[in-house]
């Protein structure tokens, strides 16, 4: 049931207090942690699949981008789900599909049965983090924003930390299998956890007339219409993709072909850049310059970014590789600020509708990059090229890509000067 609001001491209705909103955002942030997990877990696993499945490359990056694909294939349903029916009842009706999926992928026994269990587990986690990006939207104040999604990617971030040592240390002694079976737990834990605890705060807006699932999807639909959407739709494809196809995909089997590390290595290499990552979207969501000058930061980040992965795909030194994969973490937390700019760029009005899309066209980037770094892995591989410089340079060229789109095709109105907004 809703909430009830505190009463203030003038009798009148007031905001629930902050330490009641804070319990259920970091409840929420419990499922998004997971998918985390989720979608990193391929680097931990990758070697024991190779082994057990006799994987290619091409194979490998298209089970890794599978659960992108669900995730963001299914992100504009559940972004429907939640302006219909709230986030709490979508979150908890989608969530057993990652429960399902993880057992399944724990006791498949073919390749097939892996990837049935990563579409199950995409969609299941589709609605993790759009539903605790909404809530913040909802119910914090506007200017805390990036700020506050900062905080929110950075204590998700915790799902990183079991894909490091942990998950490695597990993988290791019992088995990749035993790690997919450790998922299905702490899942069903988050389930009965925001079951319990996630009730979200009634709003005027809770009052209006319902739209009919037809007329919410055209409503959806109608903003890949908006001209700048498409910069922002295809920045959001390359930003966190690029992080997550080296961290979740290609960081332990680069690890151990160019230098012999052990898979507990490379899982603490894993977890170090995982507990980086937990803190800086929060630095760089604070540090965050405003409407004007912020896309200006992002491109200077992912330029960065891309020089990174340009530096590994030519460094072959384990000490150097390893730093450089350190400040990715670090350099990584830009991409908070895209979910700032996806606020500011579109009115208020249609704020879900808009994390929605850029949430579902980020994921759909994921799968994308996944994928086709599998078959740039499968092509240098055949014509005796090194696997992984191949795989950075594409990271580092698709991120340059994004940022000539993010540059030069149209912007929002309202993120004009006011003297050029003005007519």
């Amino acid at each position: 049931m809703p909430v009830p609001p505190t009463p203030s001491p003038t009798g009148r209705p007031a905001a629930p207090p902050y330490t009641l909103l804070w319990a259920m955002l970091l409840t929420l942030l419990s499922a998004f942690s997971l998918s985390q997990a989720f979608r990193t877990v391929t680097s931990i696993i990758a070697d024991g699949l190779r082994t057990d499945f006799g994987l290619s490359a091409e194979s490998l990056g298209a089970f890794a981008g599978l659960f992108g694909l669900s995730f963001g294939v299914t992100q504009l349903f559940m972004g429907v789900g939640m302006d219909l029916y709230g986030l709490r009842k979508t979150v908890l009706t989608a969530f057993p599909l990652a429960i399902a999926g993880s057992l399944i992928s724990a006791l498949a026994p073919s390749y097939h049965g892996l990837m049935l269990g990563q579409l199950l587990i995409g969609i299941g986690c589709s609605p993790a983090f759009l539903a605790c990006t909404m809530f913040i939207a909802r119910h914090f104040p506007s200017e805390r924003f990036a700020f506050m999604s900062g905080v929110g990617m950075g204590v998700g971030g915790l799902g990183l930390l079991f894909t490091g040592t942990p998950l490695a240390w597990l993988v290791q002694h019992y088995g990749w299998r035993w790690g997919f079976g450790l998922l299905a737990v702490l899942c069903a834990l988050s389930w009965i956890a925001i079951f319990l605890r996630v009730h979200e705060p009634h709003l005027p807006s809770d009052d209006l007339p319902k739209p009919s699932w037809l007329t919410a999807v055209k409503g959806f639909g109608g903003l890949l219409l908006v001209p700048h959407t498409w910069a922002i739709a295809i920045m959001g494809m390359v930003g966190y993709a690029s992080f997550l196809t080296v961290r979740g995909l290609w960081l332990s089997p680069m690890l151990i072909d160019r230098y012999g590390f052990s898979l507990v290595a490379t899982g603490n290499v894993a977890l170090v850049v995982s507990m980086i990552s937990l803190f800086t979207p929060s630095v760089f969501g604070r540090l965050d310059p405003g409407p004007q000058r912020r896309r200006r930061r992002i491109v200077a980040g992912a330029v960065v970014m891309a020089c990174t992965f340009c530096a590994l795909a030519f460094v072959h030194h384990p000490v150097a590789t390893v730093a450089l994969i350190m400040f990715m973490g670090l350099a990584s937390g830009y991409s908070v600020l895209q979910y700032a700019d996806v606020r500011s760029s579109y009115p208020k009005e249609t704020t879900g509708r808009a994390l929605s899309v850029y949430t579902m066209a980020m994921f759909l980037g994921v799968a994308l990059m996944q994928w086709l770094s599998g078959i740039v892995a499968s092509y240098a591989q055949q014509h005796g090229g090194e696997i992984y410089q191949y795989v950075m340079l594409f990271v580092a060229g698709m991120l340059l890509i994004g940022c000539l789109a993010f540059r030069f095709l149209p912007q929002s109105p309202l993120l004009a000067p006011k003297s050029q907004a003005s007519p």
